[in-house]
């Protein structure tokens, strides 16, 4: 394949600007409200004020905060924001990062080096439940901190009676999540973080999704399990503010209890032949743009917006309950809270994986879970103008599966269901590598991914390899 060339001459920027129109043709409809995770849009006008906002500090470099000092405003500004949406103290500190995955990471680094400092821990790990964001496993390989997985009940909870045995002279943290991504349920925070501070360790809570609707959920009436700062063993939480703050992509925090702690989190080398470097999280560059963007959110919005917002979503995510249990073979999974919700088949004639991939057809783009199979949906107040209408195609979409059980055996549906429970997951972890991998070689791969309801690279590829392992060992 041969790599393409920069243009020998400059083109227009009209032609440019074309083109980058030209490529989102295939991107999921989002501004119709028909995808159900990673956007989270309010409106074009919102788009264009976070545009207006991002430009003005689009070249501006927070990377040394004595440099760009509207930088290092906005940021303390938004998190002493954030600290006081959690219920922090006056000790209260933090940073931003640039999505929730560094955030998570910067906690992994922070209780580690903490560990070494303060207990000469020279083998960590910490305790994540199986429904812990996959960013804390990633944080894991990269940091070098054993996962010890805490295991969920039949209500997919953390089952609380095996923490307290996880915990070890090596445990560097706890982690509780509010909610957790797979089903949307908060965690036994006020539990969990009692059982870690009786043992002396810290507790972090994964609020990236919750940490900009719960409080104003709360605020609203939602009668909360306590999850944030208000539980005294919580050591530091993370929260983005370009999910249900709906600021530009870019832009998330992580919080402490106090200064002593953060430090942990920082690099500093002294000795670089370029001078001495302070660096206060993972990025080195970090963008003004999405800091000016983040902070420009806040502003506009305020309180009272961001409590209708919880509002609404609160209204879709009730309205998507009521009718997923109203329709036969399905129920929701568990008892979420907050703004996430995923459903099942309780009918075992009636395969969850099929449903989906008629939903696909029917213009919606969604995604899958495991352990239980189901159908999940990250819900915003832009969802809830066209919850009838995703409920009226998941009744047809459920019929047409009903009438057609073959159809769990094709396409996507089968693609899904054997990644889902074919028992070497090895396997299915070297062939996802291998065609994942792919997808990046220099030069561009094929990039259908759903298009026109067919499947993508990534599941052809799975498809024809776990199709050919299980009848190997048969």
């Amino acid at each position: 394949m041969e790599h393409q060339s920069l243009p020998p001459n400059g083109r227009t920027e009209a032609d440019v600007l074309e083109d980058l129109q030209s490529f989102a043709a295939q991107d999921p409809k989002y501004k119709e409200g028909r995808l159900w995770s990673l956007v989270y849009h309010l409106d074009e006008g919102h788009d264009a004020f976070l545009s207006k906002a991002y430009a003005q500090f689009s070249s501006a470099n927070g990377l040394n905060p004595s440099v760009f000092q509207s930088v290092k405003q906005m940021e303390t500004e938004v998190i002493s924001i954030v600290a006081g949406l959690l219920n922090g103290g006056p000790d209260s500190c933090g940073v931003m990062t640039a999505g929730g995955t560094e955030s998570c990471l910067m906690a992994v680094k922070t209780y580690r080096d903490l560990a070494r400092k303060t207990r000469k821990v020279r083998r960590p790990n910490m305790i994540l439940a199986e429904t812990a964001h996959v960013a804390w496993f990633k944080a894991s390989e990269y940091f070098g901190v054993k996962v010890k997985l805490l295991p969920i009940g039949k209500d997919h909870r953390p089952d609380l009676r095996k923490l307290p045995k996880l915990i070890n002279s090596n445990t560097v943290m706890v982690l509780g999540s509010a909610p957790e991504y797979p089903f949307g349920l908060i965690d036994p925070i006020e539990e969990m973080a009692e059982i870690a501070q009786g043992q002396d360790v810290p507790m972090h809570v994964d609020a990236c999704v919750g940490g900009f609707i719960l409080p104003f959920m709360e605020m609203n009436g939602t009668v909360m399990p306590p999850w944030d700062f208000r539980v005294p063993g919580v050591t530091s939480i993370s929260a983005d503010v370009h999910k249900y703050g709906y600021a530009a992509k870019g832009a998330s925090t992580i919080t402490y209890r106090d200064l002593d702690t953060l430090k942990h989190q920082m690099f500093v080398y002294e000795d670089w032949p370029g001078g001495i470097f302070a660096s206060p999280a993972l990025l080195g560059t970090r963008p003004g743009g999405a800091y000016a963007a983040a902070w420009a959110t806040l502003q506009k919005i305020g309180t009272e917006g961001y409590r209708e917002l919880a509002r609404q979503t609160s209204d879709a995510v009730e309205q998507l309950r009521q009718g997923i249990e109203a329709i036969e073979g399905l129920v929701v999974i568990g008892d979420p809270k907050g703004p996430l919700i995923a459903y099942r088949s309780n009918d075992k004639d009636l395969n969850i994986f099929a449903v989906a991939a008629q939903m696909e057809l029917a213009g919606w783009s969604l995604n899958r879970t495991q352990k239980p199979d189901g159908i999940h949906a990250m819900v915003t107040a832009q969802h809830l103008a066209v919850v009838p209408e995703y409920l009226a195609d998941l009744r047809k979409s459920v019929d047409i599966v009903r009438s057609n059980p073959g159809l769990a055996n094709s396409g996507s549906a089968a693609t899904y269901g054997m990644m889902s429970h074919v028992p070497l997951r090895g396997m299915v972890k070297k062939r996802i590598l291998d065609v994942f991998a792919e997808m990046y070689r220099a030069g561009g791969a094929e990039l259908d991914l759903h298009a026109s309801g067919s499947p993508s690279l990534l599941e052809r590829g799975m498809s024809r390899y776990v199709a050919w392992r299980v009848k190997r060992s048969r």
